[in-house]
């Protein structure tokens, strides 16, 4: 925001204390730095187009269109959220976006058909369908550094938040392996429900999420070890699972066209559109974003009320989404 039109002042310059107070009731009549807000986007890989929408939350629009590579699936933020890395499936490579610039600043050739990607640190991690490895991109020179042996055809990453653990569903194994950032080390292996999919950690990263596709159900199990802490039934085909900052959890179930918020039974459910594959929260605990893959559209969840608020066209297929600030 800008007072008067630019024009240069030729007047005396005015006293301290009258400046002093001039300024004074401008900060109280527009406090400018204290009411804007924060500026969060949101990336989806639109799989069906080959394109990555940026949808900015301030200005309630869509920002910016990149291309990427053929049929982009995961998304996954730098910490810092400055970088977006977008897995193609069908190209077996990963696209590094400028968050700020919209720009494609590289393309890594990883594993084949990458489908999940999270970033720890100053490393971005890849599952490869298609090869049961997970790619280590460093992020500081956009090159794969490392290929690690997981379960059967590894799906989806998330990072603890320290950064220090990176969980990986075994789609094929039904388990989730845990990697050890600082020695890029398989170092458990959990056993969890039928095709395991999407998966989250808690704010604190005690406890995980994770989607079992093939049970309707989604398990939460401790971090620290091999023990199944609940098993609560959700929508039909379970595919993405977002934590809010206040430790929310969402469940964007696929097969039926629902969001479900568990901490209730049976839990919470949103009507949303066709196939919801992709779920991610705002980092100040306000809004749910969820992909619709047969919608070409994005549903926008108000937390505070659990309902939909808005609908965002987005591109064709849109299926893995990330939240930076």
């Amino acid at each position: 925001m800008s007072f008067g039109n630019g024009a240069v002042s030729r007047s005396p310059r005015p006293a301290a204390g009258v400046l002093a107070a001039l300024l004074l009731a401008l900060a109280w009549v527009c406090p400018v730095a204290q009411a804007y807000p924060a500026r969060v986007q949101v990336f989806v890989a639109n799989s069906g187009s080959d394109n990555v929408t940026v949808y900015d939350t301030r200005m309630q629009e869509v920002v910016a269109t990149v291309r990427v590579g053929h049929s982009p699936v995961g998304v996954g933020a730098a910490p810092g959220g400055d970088r977006v890395y977008v897995t193609n499936e069908l190209s077996d490579t990963v696209s590094v976006i400028d968050a700020r610039t919209y720009s494609t600043l590289a393309t890594v050739p990883v594993g084949l058909h990458p489908f999940g990607v999270a970033v720890a640190g100053s490393r971005a991690y890849v599952t490869n369908f298609g090869a049961d490895t997970v790619s280590v991109i460093d992020t500081g020179t956009n090159t794969v550094v490392r290929q690690i042996p997981v379960g059967r055809f590894p799906h989806s990453p998330a990072a603890s938040p320290d950064g220090r653990r990176v969980y990986v569903t075994n789609n094929g194994a039904a388990t989730v392996s845990v990697i050890d950032t600082g020695t890029d080390q398989v170092v458990a292996t959990l056993p969890v429900g039928r095709f395991p999919a999407g998966i989250a950690t808690s704010p604190a990263g005690d406890r995980l999420y994770v989607a079992a596709t093939g049970a309707n159900s989604v398990n939460a199990i401790s971090a620290t070890g091999p023990t199944l802490m609940t098993t609560q039934p959700v929508g039909e085909v379970p595919m993405g699972v977002a934590v809010t900052p206040r430790g929310q959890v969402y469940v964007a179930n696929a097969g039926s066209d629902t969001v479900s918020l568990l901490g209730r039974n049976p839990p919470t459910s949103i009507p949303v559109q066709d196939e919801p594959e992709g779920v991610a929260a705002a980092p100040d605990a306000s809004y749910v974003f969820v992909t619709n893959s047969a919608s070409g559209s994005m549903s926008v969840i108000d937390i505070a009320t659990n309902t939909v608020v808005a609908t965002i066209p987005v591109g064709s297929e849109p299926e893995g989404l990330a939240v930076t600030s």
